[in-house]
């Protein structure tokens, strides 16, 4: 007997993705879960996590697919203080007209994430420069969770990187997120000594 076909695969980024990106990334943006209900906005995620990066880098993105749907995605950046810069040159302007800075201090979720948007300087971390430029982002639907998709999106992306002669990669996770960190720690990630008051930092070589 033998077991079902799998229908997942994972592959590149395509632009006519954009939209099915731009859907995973609100459908796991509070937590892994859906974030419709939780923001009155959920449409600054991707404006703030994905758009930038299928924009600036799309040969570092790619998605996971299900019989024809996007379920699942990983994006990175190959210099994360270049990719800042040109955030805020060349992406905030266009959605700050949506998304206009705040004048107080952030109050709610949705404020906070405004924050984010019109921070992009927030992701450099001067002591990972040389070592470890790259950052990355991986999200996928709830469903497809647990089945090693993650770590084949990863690895997809780590050889991407690998190619272009980028020496190591970064990402942060919220210090009460154990499940985050001890999935990225079995891909070979290790936790980085950079202090930071709600994120722990960790980050692995491409090859």
């Amino acid at each position: 007997m033998t077991g079902a076909v799998s229908t997942t695969l994972v592959r590149p980024y395509r632009e006519s993705d954009r939209d099915a990106v731009y859907e995973v990334c609100i459908a796991t943006g509070h937590g892994g879960t859906d974030a419709r209900g939780v923001y009155r906005r959920p449409d600054i995620l991707p404006e703030i996590f994905a758009g930038p990066h299928l924009a600036f880098e799309p040969e570092f993105a790619f998605v996971l697919e299900d019989a024809g749907a996007v379920v699942g995605y990983t994006l990175g950046t190959a210099d994360t203080a270049a990719h800042a810069a040109r955030f805020r040159a060349e992406w905030l302007p266009a959605a700050a007209i949506r998304f206009p800075a705040l004048d107080h201090p952030a109050g709610d979720l949705d404020e906070y994430m405004v924050d984010l948007l019109h921070t992009p300087e927030r992701k450099v971390r001067p002591e990972l420069a040389d070592d470890y430029p790259a950052h990355l982002h991986v999200d996928i639907l709830p469903a497809h969770q647990g089945a090693g998709h993650g770590r084949a999106l990863i690895e997809t992306l780590l050889g991407a990187l690998a190619t272009a002669g980028v020496p190591g990669v970064h990402l942060s996770t919220l210090h009460t997120n154990t499940s985050s960190v001890a999935f990225y720690t079995r891909l070979g990630f290790a936790t980085l000594p950079l202090a930071h008051p709600m994120l722990t930092y960790l980050g692995r070589a491409t090859a």
